[in-house]
């Protein structure tokens, strides 16, 4: 087997310690292997990239375990070339693991060349990256508080949610913080409400009359709290993000153009796929990193159904979000698309397949540096 790498080296990474391997073939073949263990911390991480590269290491390969190999891809990434590698393709390998170190079948399979690099973007993104999904996180935290919060006014039977379409919007936080100061009196609850909902105020003064205790005065109070304190922390979040994105606020608008798109959905996808397209070849290759290509699944001539794999799942759940929202945009390509596709195989496949149609419009747009044009008619162009 022809060897791509002289001297290279294997990290098995683990919580505490980093077993590496350094492994160098000479110019007659015979090969030479060194293995030494270094704890986690930041010093001796420095004194592992001091001795990889006192033995003449060039590319270093680790596995994505967790969330581990990250402070040793930050140290070692300035000075080596780096190769993380999902620890799946490594087991599709064949070899004899099981009684090899891991850390010396890793920089075995490097030196041949058999190991698929993972994309990794630029420290600037993956910081981005990590703000982008920690605000996510917390809007699917806000999400919980707020149905737990529904359930609450249920149990006093308390029916808000029957009348409002939203419970928390300004009049039905208004009607909860009353009701957790004691006020019970459904017509002085009814006449909190604004604009609109002062039109249903017979069917509210119905709706708030419940069996509220000093229990479910005290449940409200703390989960108001909480969903105040992560609305709060979004905000920050917010902030921070559009600050990181104000010199790319061009792709932004850009991405904007797009039916579906809005401003969260363009931070993410830029936080996740960057902004240098040159890393994907073509948009099969962006398409089928998210997880939104189709699998292939052939055998003796026949095509059988492949699902799509699991990609990267904070754009493709942003994606198939904005498909939705393409949906509701009438008279659009994308909406005419996923209606077509709906009748035919289900809206749940049909938001799919227009996500992988909206990010091969990114990829063209972001590589490009064009606008999104709307397709006139049913055309398929996109």
């Amino acid at each position: 087997m022809d060897v791509l790498h002289a001297c290279c080296a294997g990290l098995d990474v683990h919580k505490r310690t980093v077993v590496a391997c350094v492994r160098r073939v000479d110019p007659a073949g015979k090969v030479f292997k060194n293995i030494k263990t270094f704890a986690t911390m930041t010093q001796d991480l420095l004194n592992l990239s001091d001795w990889l590269a006192a033995q003449g290491v060039t590319t270093v390969a680790m596995e994505s375990t967790g969330t581990y190999w990250k402070p040793v891809f930050n140290l070692l990434e300035p000075r080596f070339a780096v190769v993380l590698v999902n620890a799946h393709h490594i087991k599709q390998v064949p070899g004899r693991k099981t009684d090899v170190k891991d850390s010396e079948w890793i920089a075995q399979l490097l030196q041949h060349g058999l190991l698929r690099p993972s994309f990794i973007p630029p420290r600037p993104t993956r910081e981005l990256r990590d703000l982008t999904r920690q605000r996510t996180q917390l809007t699917a935290e806000k999400t919980a508080v707020a149905n737990r919060i529904q359930k609450v006014l249920e149990d006093a039977n308390i029916k808000l949610g029957s009348v409002a379409s939203d419970v928390l919007d300004v009049s039905g936080r208004d009607m909860i913080e009353a009701i957790i100061r004691g006020e019970f009196d459904p017509v002085k609850l009814a006449d909190l409400a604004r604009r609109r909902l002062r039109g249903k105020i017979p069917q509210l003064q119905l709706a708030l009359e419940g069996s509220v205790t000093e229990h479910h005065r005290f449940l409200l109070r703390t989960q108001m709290d909480h969903l105040n304190h992560l609305e709060r922390l979004i905000r920050r979040y917010d902030e921070r993000i559009a600050e990181v994105l104000d010199p790319f606020a061009e792709q932004v608008g850009r991405l904007m153009t797009i039916p579906g798109i809005d401003h969260r959905v363009a931070e993410i996808v830029l936080a996740e796929i960057g902004l240098e397209m040159a890393r994907f070849p073509t948009a099969g290759h962006l398409s089928s990193w998210a997880g939104l290509s189709s699998g292939n699944h052939e055998s003796a001539g026949k095509r059988r159904s492949g699902g799509t794999t699991p990609g990267n799942r904070w754009l493709k759940s942003a994606l198939v979000q904005s498909a939705w929202a393409a949906y509701r945009a009438k008279g659009t390509h994308l909406s005419r698309k996923f209606r077509r596709i709906a009748g035919n195989r289900g809206k749940k496949r049909a938001a799919v397949a227009v996500a992988h149609t909206l990010l091969v419009i990114i990829y063209h747009l972001l590589r490009d540096g064009t606008n999104y044009q709307e397709i006139a008619g049913d055309s398929e162009a996109a």
